[in-house]
């Protein structure tokens, strides 16, 4: 019997198996959920399945309250944290983790990553924020559901636009993205494992680099996401 949910299951699966063959998780570590807006549900990853065993009939359907819908395993362990960033960011529609290297080691620094060059800014005009490392009664308490309280407090004391900046590293912890749906999550994951990458070896290099002067910021982001864009195909 197909289920309801067989072409979200498939977006996430899809998903899920990119962000391995990119090389952004290690083992297990790591995952990607989808949305439908329509159902109020989203797909995401089983936990601690290897991605060589994971099939799309694995995927795990929940609603925004974290209810188990459809799956007969346990979904991931970073779920609430997905949940929680889809109850209150209505635009996005696919959410990724995962534990690459140089975005969890800008993470375990506690440090943005500066906007340096014109890579940086095809994708965003601003450095990539690093939320303060979770407080000790939230660490307690509701751990991954508090993860998106932390990632909603970072924005709104940075007064970032989710829609704009569409990556978080978590002090101590790692990087979340998301986007218009789990492709572009995913997307969004290996940009900013490739920045955090070409920041380090920058710094390694100059370690007074200066940061990206404001003209060349806003030509590369507007050639891309301007009303005037004209980078790539119609």
């Amino acid at each position: 019997m197909s289920s309801i949910y067989q072409e979200l299951k498939q977006e996430c699966y899809e998903a899920n198996m990119q962000l391995n063959a990119l090389n952004l998780v290690i083992y297990t570590f790591g995952n990607v959920s989808a949305v439908d807006r329509e159902k109020g549900v989203f797909a995401i990853k089983p936990s601690g399945v290897p991605y060589e065993d994971l099939k799309p009939e694995d995927i795990v359907i929940l609603d925004f309250d974290n209810n188990v819908l459809e799956g007969e395993m346990r979904p991931s362990s970073d779920t609430k944290t997905h949940a929680f960033l889809y109850k209150n960011w209505k635009e996005i529609g696919g959410v990724a983790h995962t534990h690459a290297t140089y975005s969890v080691a800008w993470a375990q620094a506690q440090r943005d990553v500066p906007i340096f060059g014109t890579t940086h800014a095809d994708h965003l005009t601003t450095d990539i924020p690093c939320a303060p490392p979770m407080r000790d009664d939230l660490i307690e308490g509701n751990y991954e559901h508090n993860t998106g309280i932390q990632i909603l407090d970072c924005f709104r004391d940075k007064n970032l636009s989710y829609e704009e900046v569409q990556m978080v590293l978590i002090g101590n912890h790692g990087p979340f993205t998301w986007g218009k749906n789990a492709a572009k999550a995913v997307y969004n994951s290996k940009v900013l494992e490739e920045v955090s990458k070409m920041a380090f070896l920058t710094l390694q290099i100059n370690p007074d680099a200066p940061r990206l002067k404001d003209s060349l910021i806003k030509k590369h982001y507007e050639r891309k996401h301007g009303k005037n864009a004209y980078y790539g195909q119609k």
